[in-house]
C-alpha cells in the first residue's frame, strides 16, 4: 500500500503538507529494524536510559515554540493552550527518568527454603495507535514508559497530524535515543493489522473510539497479545446543593472547553441538583455565550476549529438529533458560514436517556445539562453510562465529595472541586466503554513487561 496524504489546516480548509505514506514493504522494515533495535536497547542501564529522557525533556521545551505552532496548524488548538501540552510531556519525562529505579526494581517475596524475586523485564516492541486531539503528549503518554522499561515503540499517529509525529521523532533522536528504538509509520489501518499479526509486535495500545478500541483489541486478542486502551467519554460532573455555585460554573466551563472542547476527560454532562439548577444553568450560558470562536494563532482566542469538517459534521449531527428528540438548545447548536471547520459553543438542556447529548460521547464545544433532585439521582445519572473515564463533584463537604469519589463514582478518575488534566504521578484510565489499562503513575511503566518471578532454592 502507498499513495499520498495530504494534513489540512482546520481554521482554513488549506493544505499545510503532502506527505508520502510508506509502502507495505517500507512498514515491514521497519518493524524489523525496531524489533532489532530492542536486542540493544534492552541491555541498556536504567541510568542512561534516564539521560536520554532528561534530554528529551530539554529539546521538548526548547522546541516549545515551533511545537505549538504546529500544534495550531494542524488540528486549531488554540494557541495560548498549546504550551501546557509541551510542559506536561516534558514533566512526563523527567517524573518517568527520576523513577524508573524505583517502579521497575526487582522485589523481594518469601519463599519456603530459599528466596524469590519479582523482575521486570521488557518484553519487545510496542505499538501505538494515537489520535490526534493531543498529538504530542498522546505519544509520550505511552511512549516513553515503553523506552524506560527497555521497550521499543511503533507509532502510527492520526493522520492530520504526522507533521507532529515526525517532529516528535527527530526531537527523541536529537536527544540522544538510538536509531528505531522509537518509529513513525505514516501507514493506513490495513497496514497496522498487518503488525499486530506479526510476531515481533508484543503489545498493542490505542487511545480513540470504542468502535476502534474494539476493533484493535479483537485482532490483538486473536493472537494472543495484550492490550492497553483508553477510549473516551462522556465526564460527568455533579453540582450538588451545597457548591460555591461561582467557582463551580467557572470551572465547568473551563473543563467544557479547554482543547476546543476536544478533550476525552472533558467535562461533557452537567447533573446539577434541584435546588441549584436555574441559579448554575443561567450563569453557565451566560458564560457559555460569551466564548467566541476565533483564529487559534490569536492569543486571546479560546475556541478554535474543530479539528476536521468529518468530526465537526458529526458533532452537529449527534446536537440536532438530540433537539430533534426533545432537547431544548440554550445557545450556539449552529454551523456558521465561511472558511474552517468552526463550531459554537453549545449548551442542551432537557436531556434524557436515549438523546445523543445524554448518552454519547460528544467531542466538541458543547455541554449537556441534567436536572436532578437530590445527590442519590446525582449519583445514579452519572452512573448511567456505558462510559467511565474522569468526572467531578462540586459541594463544600470535601469528606463527603471523597466518600463519592472513591467509593460510588464508576470511573476511573474524579476531579472534586476543580478541573485537572492529566498528571505524571497519577494512573490515568477509565473502566467500562473507556477502555482499561493505566497510564502514568509508576503503572504505565509496567502494562508491557514481563512480570518474572525467580526462585532460588537454598542449597
Amino acid at each position: 500500500m502507498s499513495g499520498q496524504h495530504q494534513t489540512i489546516n482546520p481554521a482554513t480548509g488549506e493544505v499545510i503538507q503532502t506527505y508520502e505514506m510508506m509502502s507495505d514493504d517500507k512498514v515491514r522494515s521497519l518493524l524489523a529494524a525496531t524489533h532489532d533495535a530492542f536486542q540493544e536497547w534492552k541491555k541498556t542501564d536504567l541510568d542512561e536510559r534516564g539521560k536520554i529522557l532528561r534530554a528529551i525533556a530539554k529539546q521538548l521545551r526548547e522546541n516549545k515554540s515551533s511545537l505549538v505552532s504546529l500544534m495550531t496548524t494542524e488540528m486549531g488548538k488554540p494557541i495560548s493552550q498549546g504550551g501546557d501540552e509541551v510542559e506536561l510531556c516534558a514533566a512526563i519525562c523527567e517524573y518517568t527518568a527520576d523513577n524508573a529505579d524505583e517502579m521497575l526494581a526487582d522485589e523481594e517475596r518469601p519463599l519456603d527454603g530459599g528466596r524469590a524475586l519479582v523482575s521486570y523485564q521488557p518484553i519487545g516492541v510496542i505499538l501505538g495507535i494515537q489520535p490526534w486531539n493531543f498529538p504530542l503528549y498522546q505519544v509520550v503518554r505511552y511512549s516513553i514508559a515503553n523506552i524506560m522499561a527497555g521497550n521499543t515503540v511503533l507509532l502510527k499517529h492520526a493522520a492530520n497530524v504526522w507533521g507532529s509525529a515526525l517532529a516528535l521523532e527527530k526531537i527523541y533522536r536529537d536527544a540522544g535515543l538510538p536509531e528505531n528504538v522509537f518509529t513513525v509509520l505514516l501507514a493506513d489501518h490495513d497496514q497496522i493489522n498487518e503488525l499486530i499479526e506479526h510476531k515481533h509486535v508484543r503489545g498493542v495500545t490505542l487511545t480513540g473510539s470504542p468502535r476502534a478500541g474494539a476493533t484493535v483489541a479483537a485482532k490483538a486478542g486473536e493472537c494472543l497479545k495484550k492490550t492497553v486502551l483508553e477510549l473516551g467519554s462522556n465526564d460527568a460532573y455533579l453540582v450538588l446543593e451545597d457548591a460555591d455555585i461561582e467557582k463551580a460554573v467557572n470551572t465547568c466551563v473551563q473543563a467544557r472547553m479547554y482543547n476546543n472542547g476536544e478533550t476525552c476527560v472533558a467535562a461533557k454532562r452537567f447533573i446539577v441538583v434541584d435546588s441549584v439548577y436555574e441559579q448554575f444553568r443561567d450563569s453557565f450560558v451566560a458564560q457559555m455565550s460569551q466564548v467566541k470562536y476565533g483564529d487559534p494563532t490569536d492569543q486571546n482566542t479560546t475556541l478554535g476549529p474543530i479539528a476536521r469538517g468529518d468530526l465537526r459534521d458529526t458533532l452537529h449531527d449527534l446536537v440536532s438529533k438530540s433537539i430533534e428528540k426533545g432537547a431544548k438548545c440554550l445557545t450556539g447548536g449552529k454551523v456558521p458560514d465561511g472558511p474552517g471547520y468552526f463550531y459554537p459553543a453549545t449548551v442542551l438542556e432537557d436531556l434524557k436517556p436515549g438523546m445523543p447529548a445524554y448518552d454519547e460521547e460528544l467531542f466538541g464545544p458543547v455541554a449537556s445539562l441534567i436536572r436532578v433532585k437530590d445527590e442519590a439521582e446525582a449519583i445514579a445519572v452519572a452512573n448511567d453510562s456505558r462510559y467511565g473515564l474522569g468526572g467531578g463533584i462540586f459541594s463544600k463537604d470535601e469528606d463527603r465529595a471523597i466518600t463519592i469519589a472513591r467509593d460510588l463514582f464508576d470511573t476511573g478518575m474524579v476531579n472534586i472541586n476543580g478541573y485537572r488534566l492529566a498528571q505524571p504521578q497519577l494512573p490515568f484510565g477509565g473502566v467500562k466503554d473507556s477502555g482499561y489499562g493505566r497510564e502514568h503513575g509508576g503503572f504505565g511503566i509496567k502494562e508491557f513487561v514481563n512480570v518474572k518471578s525467580v526462585m532460588i532454592v537454598d542449597q
